[in-house]
């Protein structure tokens, strides 16, 4: 069993307190590593390293930090099946079918981000004063307080540090407790590409002790974070003032209407469901249909259900692995017992699978009957849960898509062009995926919640990134 370090001011160093707390694999429930339990001692340590070390970070040119970033993406591919294994031990999703690629999309992250940077072109604008001149630059906001979840711990802080360290900004980051033993693989390979001394500071412990003391630090210029929406709306009232990047999970409606073509749809459908067990922000969490391919719809997707395979995470037939904490597989229970209650039924699955290693395995599930009043429409499951709801018209539907109070992504399938288009434009969400999966997404989209709805603020991708985590400074020039 490994005793690992955080990582202060280019130092890997214990906590203060000498604590420490134990990493599970979901899969077996064995420990495999004991991790610092981080104090806001730690926290304000890491942000003054932070603080100390913006002026180096600011006289880097953009192409200084673009070959930095590109160095990282290199590190990252030496190391590809130890950040893969890693992933699949302390997260618990299948080394082969989804390990492997998330570390291949974050290596993607780390190496875009570098090409973004460099054309990210700001404007020269005219000025009514003929002696006047104007233009815009970007620059770096300073020390970022950045917290991630445990659903994708590759690839989903790469989306903050990449873009972040390459418009020149210091990082704290604060990985989620469950997978934080990814969070220092990861940063043994940012250390390795030679990023200046305090740029980026690790400190792991639990969330409300030094995730709030990097959020709420007067040092501290803005905070990136992706969870959960209560988290986010706490995190928003701590960081007062400060720029927010947020992105606060979905319940993504699939529109499954009566052209749709449902031998595509229904792998696309299940993957959305079953992939990662269900825990992704943009999962396929509720699918809404109409009564002439309703039938049809639940016998393809009890179909596809049998082909994802429960089982070791590390074997090469697994497609299907745990779910990565107690907390979600109660939710998972929780949202499966209140549609029994109010009239849903089960068609596959329902239950969770212990026989497979721990009690954190779960049966892909299709579930019949969803209505509005259940959990399944009101809340976000991130289970492998495939919840089907029966509409009677083009208007309900969106009606039911719209009203769940979340705004993140969603899908249409449809063979009607202008249904897709009516859909589209009506549906409140950031993505609106046409006859694919809702899961689908390139690392260079803008990707975010709507307003209004629960989903967070700003987007994450690209160039969209890159500008939200950078000040846009005017400068006007006198020449008379």
């Amino acid at each position: 069993m490994n005793e690992l370090r955080m990582y202060i001011n280019g130092e890997w160093v214990a906590s203060e307190s000498g604590e420490y707390f134990e990493a599970q694999n979901p899969a077996t429930l064995e420990v495999i590593a004991r991790l610092p339990q981080g104090t806001r001692a730690d926290a304000d340590r890491a942000v003054l390293a932070a603080h100390a070390a913006k002026p180096e970070m600011a006289r880097l040119s953009v192409w200084d930090r673009a070959r930095m970033s590109l160095r990282i993406a290199d590190a990252m591919e030496a190391r590809v099946e130890e950040l893969a294994r890693t992933l699949s031990l302390d997260q618990g999703k299948p080394y082969h079918s989804e390990a492997i690629g998330e570390v291949r999309a974050a290596i993607t992250g780390f190496r875009e981000a570098a090409e973004h940077v460099k054309f990210l072109e700001t404007a020269c604008f005219p000025l009514q004063d003929p002696h006047k001149r104007g233009w815009s630059i970007r620059q770096p906001r300073g020390v970022y307080a950045v917290i991630t979840p445990w659903n994708f711990p590759i690839n989903i802080p790469v989306e903050y540090l990449a873009p972040g360290l390459v418009m020149g900004n210091t990082i704290v980051w604060v990985p989620a407790p469950t997978t934080s033993v990814c969070a220092i693989k990861l940063l043994e390979c940012i250390e390795q590409a030679g990023v200046p001394k305090g740029a980026l500071n690790l400190v792991t412990g639990p969330g409300p002790v030094v995730g709030n003391e990097i959020v709420k630090h007067p040092l501290t210029a803005a905070v990136g974070f992706t969870g959960s929406p209560q988290t986010g709306r706490h995190i928003a009232r701590e960081a007062a003032g400060k720029p927010l990047l947020l992105e606060l999970g979905g319940n993504g409606p699939t529109i499954v209407l009566d052209d749709a073509d449902l031998e595509r749809a229904r792998k696309c459908i299940a993957a959305g469901c079953f992939f990662n067990a269900g825990q992704v922000c943009s999962a396929t969490e509720r699918i809404i249909t109409t009564p002439k391919i309703h039938d049809a719809l639940v016998e393809a997707l009890v179909e596809e259900a049998k082909n994802w395979r429960l089982g070791d995470p590390l074997q090469p037939e697994t497609t299907l692995g745990p779910l990565n904490n107690d907390a979600v597989a109660e939710k998972t229970d929780r949202h499966i017992w209140d549609a029994l209650a109010h009239g849903g039924v089960v068609v596959c699955g329902g239950s969770r699978a212990p026989e497979f290693g721990s009690r954190l395995f779960y049966q892909p599930t299709v579930i019949d009957r969803v209505t509005p009043d259940m959990h399944f429409h009101k809340e976000e499951t991130f289970g492998p849960v495939a919840p089907i709801m029966l509409a009677g018209s083009d208007d309900e539907i969106l009606e039911w898509a719209n009203s769940s109070g979340y705004g993140l992504v969603s899908s249409v399938w449809t063979r009607d062009t202008k249904r897709a288009f009516k859909f589209a434009e009506a549906l409140r969400t950031g993505i609106v995926n046409v006859n694919d999966a809702s899961i689908y997404w390139e690392l260079h989209v803008p990707f975010g919640g709507m307003s209004g709805t629960q989903s967070g603020i700003g987007r994450l991708g690209g160039r969209h990134t890159l500008e939200a985590m950078s000040d846009l400074k005017t400068i006007l020039l006198d020449l008379s």
